[in-house]
């Protein structure tokens, strides 16, 4: 394979919700029913929210996900103000951390009109129990007959919460995001062939501990990880543990919770221990391990297939001749092998009780999914950003790159029926980030593409309000396994806690769903 990854994860820590949420929203008087009525006409089907009038129409505030360019400079926000008559003022949450940093806006009552994050289902949930959240449903009704025909009926009910809409989904258009990139050229100089086990991985490792294919004496680091995300993609799959919850026995239970935990725990501390794993992996953020492997300092990393285009360019710099590509799906001790692979949501967008232009934002978002303007947001014209081979989307580089490349941060909702089809010169538009999309998307088997129950499942109470502080708990623990700060003995005493803290609750209210479906 040549050269070659991202839905940024959400990091595990995050801060209670402090109790002026529900105040903050309480004291608003923006919300769906008492919102005044707004300058701009109601966009239709032919796009009419651009009028003569834009004048008077008042400037959007908008909270989005990272990204690496100003969002008001890109060429996608600029189409979308001519498109729809706004202007929109954009802030981004933080690379690391980012539900802290939501949580702290939300609780400060700061006047967003449309918030945009990474799918978390507890947050969203919290928040709408919390009174912090329009309810969407009278707006659209009203002002959104474009949102109506993009987004499936299916798809607005899984984001009901006790019946009413807060959020507005963006679909996954894939199943497979992050697995562990390697570098084959290290697995040539120690004379050693692709891992297909996890022991035959252990031995790669401690190969590349012991020869320094990469020249860098003992700064050599074997395999990195970040340090939020001790359950390592394609490793916990060699594990029979692939998704954060898996079928024992025709139960739905949590890693932490599964027979096979300890297992894992064991082997990935006997690595951290052996030298193989990053010593330092416990502090590192999401940059430090991307810079050790892209420097040409570590031999592997786990990654998403989005981010390797400036992983792969940096490490091109470091070292030319520098090849790389995803391990296979690794079979564990107990031949068990897979990666998780989900449905349903890659975000979602809410417009927070705090908002002062509720009734514009829908305008603003109906008129961005009017067909031609999201597929012009989405991929650009035909002939300038991409061609249609043989009904296939293809960009045109690198134009396509410089101004499309990040129009997926600007969607909220997407037109579900054609979007996977736009989205074919989206990955396309890097080649060795397609190699590595297609490594795990397409050439992994299907028997080891695991699907994610719980990216399909509705909304569910306990488990929503419960997952984050759960994931946070087990995630912490993990990596205290891991790095020597707590024993295996413990689990047990960890495990009543974990139980305590709802997830007996959210167990039983899974399985009652899962059971039943």
């Amino acid at each position: 394979m040549k050269q070659m990854t991202k839905v940024l994860s959400i990091a595990a820590s995050t801060v209670v919700l402090a109790s002026s949420l529900a105040a903050c929203s309480s004291n608003s008087n923006n919300n769906a029913n008492n919102a005044a009525a707004s300058n701009a006409p109601a966009a239709t089907t032919d796009n009419a929210a651009a009028t003569d009038s834009n004048a008077n129409l008042p400037t959007l505030k908008r909270l989005d996900v990272f990204q690496g360019e100003d969002y008001a400079n890109y060429p996608v926000a600029k189409l979308l103000e001519e498109k729809t008559g706004y202007k929109v003022q954009y802030d981004m949450l933080p690379q690391d951390n980012p539900a802290q940093k939501l949580n702290l806006l939300m609780a400060s009552g700061e006047p967003y009109d449309i918030v945009t994050s990474y799918i978390d289902m507890a947050l969203y949930s919290d928040y709408a129990k919390k009174g912090a959240l329009i309810d969407l449903t009278p707006l659209i009704d009203q002002f959104g007959p474009n949102i109506k025909t993009a987004i499936s009926q299916q798809s607005m009910d899984a984001l009901k919460v006790d019946g009413k809409l807060y959020g507005i989904p963006n679909i996954i258009t894939y199943p497979v995001g992050t697995g562990i990139l390697i570098r084959t050229d290290w697995l040539d100089k120690v004379g050693m062939k692709m891992p297909t086990t996890t022991d035959e991985f252990q031995a790669v490792l401690q190969a590349f501990k012991d020869k320094d294919p990469g020249g860098n004496g003992s700064q050599d680091v074997p395999f990195t990880i970040k340090g939020d995300l001790p359950m390592i993609d394609d490793l916990v799959g060699a594990f029979g543990m692939p998704n954060p919850w898996n079928d024992v026995d025709g139960q739905l239970v949590p890693r932490v919770l599964d027979p096979s935990f300890p297992d894992y725990a064991n082997y990935v501390a006997g690595l951290y221990a052996g030298g193989l794993l990053d010593k330092e992996f416990v502090v590192n953020k999401d940059a430090t391990a991307k810079e050790k492997f892209s420097s040409g300092k570590a031999g592997a990393i786990a990654i998403h297939w989005a981010d390797i285009p400036g992983v792969s360019d940096a490490l091109t710099k470091a070292v030319p001749d520098a090849k790389f590509t995803y391990l296979p799906a690794l079979k564990g001790p107990n031949g068990k092998s897979g990666f998780g692979a989900n449905k349903g949501f890659d975000r979602l967008s809410f417009i927070p009780k705090s908002a002062k232009n509720p009734e514009d934002a829908i305008k603003w978002i109906n008129a961005s999914l009017e067909s031609n303007t999201f597929k012009e947001l989405a991929i650009g014209v035909e002939g300038t950003h991409y061609t249609v081979d043989n009904g296939a989307y293809m960009p045109i580089l690198p134009i396509f790159n410089d101004e499309r490349n990040l129009a997926n941060n600007y969607m909220v909702g997407t037109d579900e029926a054609n979007y996977p089809q736009y989205w074919q010169a989206r990955v396309h538009k890097n080649p060795v980030m397609f190699e590595a999309f297609d490594t795990l998307n397409n050439k992994t088997a299907d028997s080891d593409k695991i699907l994610n129950e719980l990216s399909v499942a509705p909304y569910l109470e306990n488990y929503s309000k419960n997952n984050l502080k759960l994931e946070t708990m087990s995630g912490d623990y993990t990596v205290k396994l891991i790095a020597g700060g707590e024993k295996i003995d413990g689990l047990a005493d960890f495990q009543k806690k974990f139980n305590a803290e709802g997830g007996e609750a959210s167990a039983k209210e899974v399985n009652a769903w899962y059971t039943s479906k």
